[in-house]
């Protein structure tokens, strides 16, 4: 068996992390990681059609199998909401435009995929991305956030018992 390059992506309107990582059977590799920002003073299409772009150029270079990306939560501003909704969206488009399938998953899964608990702190995810990929340096807490979504899919992509585990994670994170 091949081993599989997975792309995780951390929506944002202001920054996009992402992150790839090689899976082969129970062993991961860290590639790479990085950042797409918008320009905040630039209109929201205008940031839209950024994210699109950088985010096109990173996944044409890198070549990916697989795509994951966090599902959105929902929190009291709803127009921020929106807005990273219309991000994720776009984030959703570019993998999707290249053929790629794109599994989602819930911050609390992700959590509990990499950590072990679904309220782990930023401090804890990052500090366990580094221990399963002692090679990678993120750029920022959202690359290093993007590389746990990578990481969550390579457990969670394989088998049966893990499709029904990433149910049960998704229904655990409502």
């Amino acid at each position: 068996m091949a081993a599989i390059r997975i792309i995780g992506i951390d929506p944002g309107l202001r920054c996009t992390g992402w992150g790839l990582i090689e899976s082969d059977g129970p062993r991961l590799a860290y590639v790479a990681s990085g950042s797409v920002v918008s320009d905040a003073s630039e209109a929201l299409s205008v940031r839209l059609r950024q994210i699109f772009e950088s985010l096109s150029e990173v996944l044409n270079r890198l070549s990916p199998d697989e795509a994951a990306v966090e599902e959105t939560f929902v929190n009291r501003d709803a127009r921020a909401t929106l807005k990273l909704g219309q991000a994720r969206g776009v984030v959703m488009l570019v993998p999707s435009l290249l053929g790629l399938e794109v599994a989602e998953y819930a911050p609390n899964a992700v959590k509990k995929s990499v950590v072990g608990t679904g309220h782990a702190g930023k401090d804890q995810i990052h500090a366990m991305v580094g221990h399963l990929l002692p090679r990678s340096a993120p750029d920022t807490e959202h690359a290093a956030d993007a590389l746990a979504i990578a990481i969550t899919h390579a457990h969670c992509r394989t088998s049966v018992t893990a499709r029904v585990l990433r149910g049960e994670l998704a229904r655990a994170a409502r």
